[in-house]
């Protein structure tokens, strides 16, 4: 089984001294992915790939170099001499609020459908999954997104099913642009993730009810509604779950919290495990990953969810 990732990879910058590291909503949800089903005993064979141009100096080799080692296939990485990855600087006040700064208007993942045929365009009818998320269509032009849908629509017509996350930044681009973008992509989607407060932002709904409402519109069959610290709802052949997670006492950083339950819920749905249970072991990864600094915690921190997803995955 192949699923392919698109999306941007940006330097992250932050603590004093000074500590670079490296994320991006798609990427943690890949490499989330990627070790939850890498040599696991009891789970189908998943092959991730992760589609996204960067620049080709030392830091975007070694970045490529870094995701290689996760287990994650970087045949759909372009890499451009002239262009580099996105910066971000977090800083964090005397109130313990994180504040956000970004470099990254002309980074190498906005050229990505711009520089001709990349690897993804000629090897798209060979996957079965296709992960993107709000960000993955916000840094592309116009022209790329309506190039992109279409080349998705083909992918449907070959039995390619579309997984979709609403995350949404509001320096990217404005709600209007994104509301219509949602909508074409929701269109398409097979499995829909959408985070309640990003799908407020955007649409403006004042109710969950409105959410459900717009999915059965556009025909998803599959739908995750995260509500933060609440009980996530999960749709699913006109059936309604409710799975709320355990609450954690000792949050550190809630970054990557979505992307990870994200990554958690698929390793159970790729390999047939029921909804319901891809939620739960969802919710158990995301409970981990708030409890250390920044979105990616080490490897060693999840060797317990591997033992978890296990069991979801054989019952």
């Amino acid at each position: 089984m192949k699923i392919a990732f698109f999306g941007e990879c940006i330097i992250e910058l932050s603590g004093q001294p000074i500590q670079r590291t490296f994320s991006g909503d798609t990427l943690n949800t890949a490499l989330y992915l990627s070790r939850l089903v890498k040599d696991h005993p009891h789970s189908e064979p998943v092959e991730v790939f992760y589609a996204t141009a960067m620049g080709s100096d030392a830091v975007s080799n070694e970045l490529i170099c870094s995701w290689q080692d996760e287990g994650i296939n970087t045949q759909l990485v372009s890499q451009f001499d002239d262009k580099n990855l996105g910066l971000s600087l977090i800083e964090r006040n005397q109130f313990d609020e994180l504040s956000f700064s970004y470099w990254r208007n002309d980074s190498a993942a906005k050229y990505y459908f711009r520089r001709g045929l990349t690897t993804l365009e000629r090897q798209l009818e060979q996957f079965d999954y296709f992960y993107l998320s709000g960000n993955s269509l916000a840094i592309l032009s116009q022209p790329c997104r309506e190039y992109l849908l279409a080349l998705l629509m083909n992918f449907k017509v070959f039995g390619g099913k579309i997984i979709f996350d609403n995350n949404y930044q509001q320096q990217l681009w404005s709600s209007v642009e994104a509301k219509k973008s949602y909508k074409d992509i929701l269109t398409l989607t097979d499995i829909a993730l959408i985070s309640e407060e990003n799908d407020f932002a955007v649409f403006e709904d004042q109710s969950t009810a409105e959410i459900i409402d717009r999915c059965k519109e556009y025909n998803v069959s599959e739908v995750v509604i995260k509500r933060g610290s609440g009980a996530s709802l999960i749709l699913n052949y006109d059936s309604v779950s409710m799975v709320t997670p355990k609450q954690v006492d000792n949050v550190v950083d809630r970054s990557g919290a979505g992307d990870s339950f994200a990554a958690a819920y698929l390793a159970v749905r790729l390999n047939t495990g029921a909804a319901k249970q891809a939620a739960e072991f969802g919710h158990k990864l995301a409970a981990k990953v708030i409890q250390h600094p920044g979105a990616l915690i080490p490897s060693s921190a999840m060797p317990d969810m591997v033992e978890i997803s296990k069991r979801y995955i054989n019952e």
